[in-house]
């Protein structure tokens, strides 16, 4: 039995020297190896990887690219990622079937995303149906020569995120709009870093070719500058020109996009049990509930019951995008269904249920959930703290950053300072930029960080009110330096689990004692008056007298308001405290209530 060759990874180029070390051989060995194939070269003097993958093999080793092993990881890594694949795990592999990519189209807003999915509409759409298009449900399916594509007809990245924080991946291959005349604008930017973050593989789009100042060269320029290098240009990103009100170069787009997907997994099994995303959902007076699902595994059938999110019930009704009754839907189909007891949220995700009776208590479940995650206390759920733990946990595999600057100057020098930090990492942690700009932390920001589980890093930057209250609810974390080595301390120490919580005393609440009681067995009592906040039973206080402080970290003992024991008393009502070894209560002494929280 021939021995299995021990693999070696080489990058693109080496010395002769670094490859006889790589492979346990002395140099000579190998000069001796490249004469024998014709090849003259001294000890010092590089080599390419083909020319030294020769030498490995003859050696016994298998030679492998260090740059291909890299652009595979990636792919797994991005195929991991896209959490609609999770729809076919447990299918197995001989059961699964290629099934019609679905497709986004993001852009700046006015680059014509609306004019070009009408256009490719109009054309692609099975004869006769054209007209037949009564309503929008969301999605639509459109026709290349036998070979089906799924649109979604909703366009903006911002809905693309929104749907991903749900947990739906958004789509299988996005379209990105630039117009040849304006070219990448900062939306565009955006719209391109929401992609990324995804792992969708992208097609570029320049629309507005016919307009007499088009310039679709500097545009692909611009579009080298942000990595999206054409195929022409040796890259391998394909970027079409288009003309949507001419309907120039629609086909070809289309192709683009196919070729772009054949790449990619994109499979279901239409004989397992459906589920998918719903698309969208509204009332209808006359017949109820009416939510478009987009079915991405298993085949939806007339009276299956299905779950999404906190609504259930049995199909009634199906209708396709023009409006026509089904009976079955498969895979990166698009329906509009009748019977959900109520209306789903865009992106959740929809499955089978075998009746009723199971699904309102997968339901039932869901909703108490809910409620006891709305009474606990809010807190980031992804923090820099946090990040070693969750990756030794396995729920973490790279720290993901969105970096937002004062100054243009300022904003290469941190980008290339915290990828060097991820690079020199040995903790196994990869570091990973999602978005980098200059500019305040904006509602953007946050909403691409909660669909991508990221931290905001802001250097000299402030948040704007509505993103601080977004990232609130969200459970965004946003840290804020003016100190740059700070910044790359606190990001070298989340790698390697050394970033220890910082903690900081907010008062809650004053009380004025106003008179004092001894009670038997009991203690003095303060009867005080609260003359701001709140005041707690389980937050720590501190007592001060003339306006200083004579007693600090003391528990509340036992804090009544009308003889009741009570968990708190508010502004402007009376009550009785007592604390925990302290005694010497004396008229017109302040007690302050503290909570410790964590903060940057």
């Amino acid at each position: 039995m021939a021995q299995e060759k021990q693999i070696v990874i080489l990058p693109d180029f080496l010395t002769v020297r670094e490859l006889a070390e790589m492979i346990g051989a002395s140099p000579i060995e190998v000069m001796k190896k490249l004469i024998s194939n014709g090849i003259m070269a001294s000890i010092n003097q590089q080599i390419d990887f083909d020319t030294a993958a020769i030498v490995a093999e003859e050696m016994g080793y298998e030679a492998q690219s260090a740059k291909a092993v890299e652009e595979a990881e990636e792919k797994q890594k991005a195929a991991e990622s896209q959490t609609w694949r999770q729809v076919y795990v447990a299918e197995k592999a001989e059961d699964l079937q290629r099934r019609p990519p679905v497709v986004t189209i993001l852009g700046h807003v006015d680059h014509g995303k609306t004019t070009l999915l009408d256009t490719i509409r109009k054309a692609h759409v099975a004869e006769g149906e054209a007209g037949g298009i009564t309503q929008h449900i969301g999605a639509y399916r459109v026709d290349l020569t036998g070979r089906k594509l799924t649109f979604l007809d909703t366009p903006g990245h911002e809905a693309f995120t929104a749907m991903r924080a749900r947990g739906a991946q958004g789509a299988d291959v996005a379209i990105l709009v630039v117009a040849a005349d304006d070219g990448v604008m900062p939306t565009t930017r955006e719209a391109l870093n929401h992609a990324r973050a995804a792992n969708v593989p992208i097609v570029v789009a320049i629309t507005k070719t016919d307009k007499r100042n088009a310039r679709v060269d500097a545009v692909k320029q611009e579009l080298s500058d942000l990595g999206l290098t054409p195929d022409e240009w040796d890259g391998d990103t394909l970027v079409v020109p288009v003309s949507a009100q001419a309907g120039d170069g629609i086909d070809d787009l289309l192709e683009a996009v196919l070729m772009t997907s054949e790449e990619r997994e994109i499979v279901a099994n239409p004989a397992g049990h459906p589920s998918g995303i719903v698309l969208e959902a509204r009332v209808d007076p006359h017949r109820g509930t009416l939510a478009t699902l987009l079915v991405l595994n298993g085949t939806l059938k007339k009276g299956d019951v299905v779950v999404a999110g906190e609504a259930f019930g049995r199909v009634k009704a199906m209708y396709d995008e023009h409006s026509k009754p089904l009976d079955t839907a498969g895979p990166s189909v698009p329906v509009q269904v009748l019977g959900l007891n109520s209306m789903p949220h865009p992106g959740e995700q929809f499955e089978w249920s075998k009746n009723d009776k199971t699904a309102r208590e997968v339901v039932e479940g869901r909703t108490s959930e809910r409620k006891i995650r709305e009474t606990l206390p809010e807190r980031p759920a992804f923090t820099l703290e946090d990040v070693f733990a969750q990756f030794n946990l396995g729920e973490a595999k790279d720290l993901n950053l969105i970096v937002k600057v004062d100054v243009q100057g300022s904003l290469q020098p941190i980008v290339d300072n915290l990828k060097e930090i991820g690079e020199q990492s040995t903790s196994g942690i990869g570091l990973r930029l999602l978005a980098y700009d200059v500019g305040n932390i904006t509602d953007n920001d946050v909403n691409l960080a909660s669909a991508s589980n990221a931290i905001i890093i802001g250097f000299n930057v402030s948040v704007d009110p509505s993103a601080r209250r977004s990232a609130d609810s969200k459970g965004v974390e946003i840290r804020r330096y003016e100190i740059i080595y700070k910044l790359f301390e606190d990001i070298e120490l989340a790698l390697q689990g050394m970033l220890e919580p910082v903690y900081e005393d907010r008062t809650i609440g004053t009380a004025e004692v106003r008179q004092t009681f001894k009670i038997p067995k009991v203690g003095v009592i303060a009867g005080s008056y609260v003359k701001d906040g709140e005041i707690r039973r389980n937050a720590k206080t501190r007592v001060k007298r003339a306006g200083k402080v004579i007693a600090e970290g003391l528990s509340v003992g036992s804090l009544k308001r009308m003889q009741e024991d009570v968990r708190e008393v508010r502004s402007g009502f009376e009550c009785g405290i007592s604390l925990d070894n302290f005694t010497d209560f004396r008229p017109g002494d302040q007690i302050e209530f503290y909570v410790s929280e964590r903060v940057n």
